[in-house]
Parts: C-alpha cells; sequence; structure tokens
C-alpha cells in the first residue's frame, strides 16, 4: 500500500505541533509556510540585528503538550527560565509561590501576599474555593466581571489579581471575557499541581523555542517543511484534494488547515462541506495585542524577569538581559489593546519609557524602539462563544489552530493540543 500523504497549512505552532505528531507515526508530509519564518503569530522578529518576537508570550508549567513536544524535539535544552509563580505589580502587589505541595503554594501565597489586607486574602481564598467545590465548573457561561461580582471580590482584588490574569490569559477584557473559560484557565494552573503555576520565560525567540526545531524533526523523518509558500485555494479531487500553492498545484490525500483563522475562508471556498465551518470561524472577533521593544545604551536591570506596571499601558515589563542575556533590552506588553489601535509608534514607546523611568528610575539612552501591533492577536473569548470543530464534513479535512473548539483560550497551549488532535483525526 502507498501510504497517504497529508498537507499541514500554516507552519505555526498549531502546525508544527501536528507535523511532530505525524512525523513520529511515519505519515508522509508536507507543510507549507507562507511567511520567511516559522511560527505563525508566536514567531521570531529580527530588528537591528536583535532576535525579537511578534508578541511577548509567556508559557506556564500547565503546558504539558507543549513542554512535552519541546523536549522531543530538542531535547536537553535550557528553554526556559523557570520560576514559581511570582505576580509583581511594582510599589503595588506582589504575590509569589512557595515550593510548597498543592494546594499549600496557592494557600501560602494569598496568605503572604502584600498588597493586600487580610480581609482581601480571605475573599480571594474563598472565591478559589467555591471554584473548587463546583469543580470549576459553571451553570451558565457569563463575564468574568459578572461572576466576581457574584462571588463579591473586592476591587482592590480584582484591579491587583483577578483582571491581570484574565487580560493576560484570555486577552479579553473582564467586561466581555468568558468565566467558563477563565475559569479552566484557574483550574489548570492555580487550581492543579505546584508547577503547574511556575512561569516559564524562553530564553529564546519563539521560532528557535519549538516550530525551527521541530521542522528539522519533520524533515529527518522524511516529512518537508515549505517556507515561503503560500496556498492560494483549496478544492476537491476525488477522496483527495489539489492545492494552488503559488501557481503550481499540488495533489493530497489530507489536509490539515493551521492558518490563522481570519485567513481561513478564503481556503474553505470551493468546499461545500466546509462552508458551515468558514461561517463560524467568519464570525469570530478579534483582540490585539501591542509589542513595544525598547532597547537602551547600556543595562536596564528590573527588580525583577517580569514585572507589572500600575497606571501605564504597559501591562507587564520584561527584563530580556535576566531572561536570555539581551542586555539593556526590555519588552513591554499591551493586551486586550484595542484603545492603541491606530496610535503613532513613537507616542506609544514614548509613554512606556516614560513610565519605566517613574517607576524605577533614569535609564540610559534610548537606542531603538520597535512597536509590533498584532490587530488579530486572539480572538475575542466571550461567553458561550461557538468555534468550530477540528474534525469537519469532509472526509480527510481537519481545522487546527487557537481558535478551534475546546477548553482554553488562544494561547501557545491551545493551539499545540489543537495540532496533536488534528493529527489524531489524520487515518
Amino acid at each position: 500500500m502507498t501510504a497517504k500523504t497529508v498537507a499541514v497549512i500554516g507552519g505555526g505552532y498549531a502546525g508544527m505541533a501536528a507535523a511532530v505528531e505525524l512525523a513520529g507515526r511515519g505519515v508522509p508530509e508536507t507543510v507549507f509556510e507562507a511567511a520567511p519564518a516559522l511560527g505563525g503569530r508566536a514567531r521570531r522578529v529580527t530588528v537591528n540585528d536583535t532576535a525579537l518576537d511578534n508578541g511577548l508570550h509567556i508559557l506556564i508549567g500547565a503546558y504539558s503538550e507543549t513542554l512535552r513536544l519541546i523536549d522531543k524535539v530538542a531535547p536537553k535544552r535550557d528553554s526556559f527560565l523557570r520560576l514559581p509563580l511570582d505576580l509583581q505589580i511594582h510599589n503595588r502587589f506582589h504575590l509569589r509561590a512557595p515550593k510548597l505541595p498543592a494546594p499549600l503554594h496557592v494557600a501560602w501565597a494569598l496568605l503572604t501576599a502584600k498588597g493586600l489586607s487580610f480581609e482581601h486574602k480571605r475573599a480571594a481564598a474563598r472565591f478559589m474555593n467555591a471554584m473548587k467545590a463546583c469543580s470549576y465548573r459553571l451553570q451558565q457561561d457569563c463575564t468574568v466581571e459578572a461572576l466576581l461580582a457574584e462571588h463579591q471580590q473586592p476591587s482592590v482584588l480584582i484591579e491587583y489579581l483577578w483582571a491581570p490574569l484574565c487580560v493576560a490569559a484570555l486577552n479579553t477584557p473582564m467586561q466581555r471575557a468568558s468565566a467558563q473559560v477563565f475559569l479552566n484557565v484557574l483550574r489548570e494552573s492555580l487550581g492543579a499541581g505546584r508547577a503547574a503555576s511556575d512561569l516559564l520565560l524562553a530564553r529564546t525567540d519563539l521560532t528557535a523555542l519549538f516550530p525551527k526545531p521541530a521542522a528539522e524533526y519533520v524533515r529527518a523523518c522524511g516529512g518537508q517543511v515549505e517556507v515561503g509558500a503560500t496556498v492560494e485555494r483549496i478544492t476537491r479531487d476525488g477522496e483527495g484534494f489539489t492545492l494552488q500553492v503559488q501557481g503550481h498545484a499540488r495533489r493530497f490525500d489530507q489536509v490539515i488547515c493551521a492558518v490563522a483563522p481570519h485567513r481561513v475562508s478564503p481556503l474553505l471556498a470551493d468546499i461545500a462541506e466546509l462552508q458551515s465551518a468558514a461561517k463560524q470561524i467568519e464570525a469570530l472577533q478579534y483582540e490585539p495585542i501591542h509589542s513595544v521593544w525598547l532597547q537602551f545604551d547600556g543595562a536596564v536591570t528590573l527588580p525583577s524577569p517580569m514585572i507589572g506596571l500600575a497606571n501605564s499601558p504597559a501591562q507587564w515589563l520584561f527584563d530580556r538581559g535576566t531572561i536570555c542575556g539581551q542586555r539593556g533590552l526590555i519588552g513591554a506588553v499591551i493586551s486586550a489593546s484595542e484603545e492603541h489601535v491606530g496610535e503613532a509608534q513613537d507616542e506609544l514607546a514614548t509613554r512606556v519609557v516614560a513610565d519605566i523611568a517613574k517607576a524605577f528610575g533614569p535609564l540610559p539612552k534610548l537606542l531603538w524602539h520597535r512597536v509590533i501591533a498584532e490587530k488579530r492577536a486572539t480572538f475575542s473569548c466571550t461567553p458561550g462563544l461557538q468555534r468550530p470543530a477540528a474534525e469537519t464534513p469532509c472526509p480527510g479535512f481537519v481545522l487546527a489552530g487557537d481558535y478551534v473548539a475546546g477548553d482554553y483560550p488562544a494561547t501557545i497551549e491551545a493551539a499545540v493540543r489543537s495540532g496533536i488532535a488534528a493529527a489524531g483525526l489524520i487515518r
């Protein structure tokens, strides 16, 4: 028998996760990535000979499938600066989990948190206990804001703990974010084993972290990975599919479509069985993320590798010198950043620099800055959102991506899990 060939369209985390799983099974496959670099919405961007990322992503210990595949394609590599849960908003709030067994690590973190009164700490513990008692499941989804109000969470606790966690995880403001998906995140992080809540800060850029070694693994297993290869159209061809790749027809028995959701619909247009899924995808709304990169002429050391700012557009700062040896480089992330879409890069960077100087003192000369705006960084994770399933009514055609139906918001782990699930649907 001739092994069935598979096309994986999209070389982001979902597509490369699917490719690694297929390669491990010996399935003949070809990955098509339109961009010159692998990674999709979590990829390397080079500015002034410096490797940056198009978005400042952090991983947590609960990202079990992402960590498994990274270890599979790059074993024994020191990929992360791993820290016990440490949430710090400069001069306002500090919660740090010790290396104690779960759930003692969360209890101790709340008990010793700085910036909260005893009543605030009791309210947080009461909320976590109530969510654990209902197995982190709601009878009916609502907004995070409504859920916190129902459980009488104080405004200080919301400002310094729940709202930052919600925006960081769901990239959706709590006023319209899904409470159920937020609880899914809490269940897998604060409500799981101690290591699940660890913060993992990548010591390398996001393309080098997984997609690039994944491509090397796929090629070593006999598969192909083509970058700069745009799939323009997909049509049914008997029991298989024909892909138009930059004017050339390429035939495959099965397809995993793992491109960003806002780019999916044109690829489904010629296949009648996929129009229902296309309509669901077209109905998705999106949230932006702005990443502000600041290169200073001299070392800049923050009190923590990752630290939050109050009263600043920048929610979290990352000390890249401490994390990965990029001296004088600071990354600032602005999640759910709709209000900054269209704002001049120079103005936004200037505001962030001023806020950093106000918080931590005089800074060296700013050599350059780069603001990277991902206008469709994630889908808007709202209550009761209907997301398309990975398995479609078209035999042999599978969807993958952080937007497909699942328990999690649009994160790297969601993308990886979707890719693994898609590979499992390939017969």
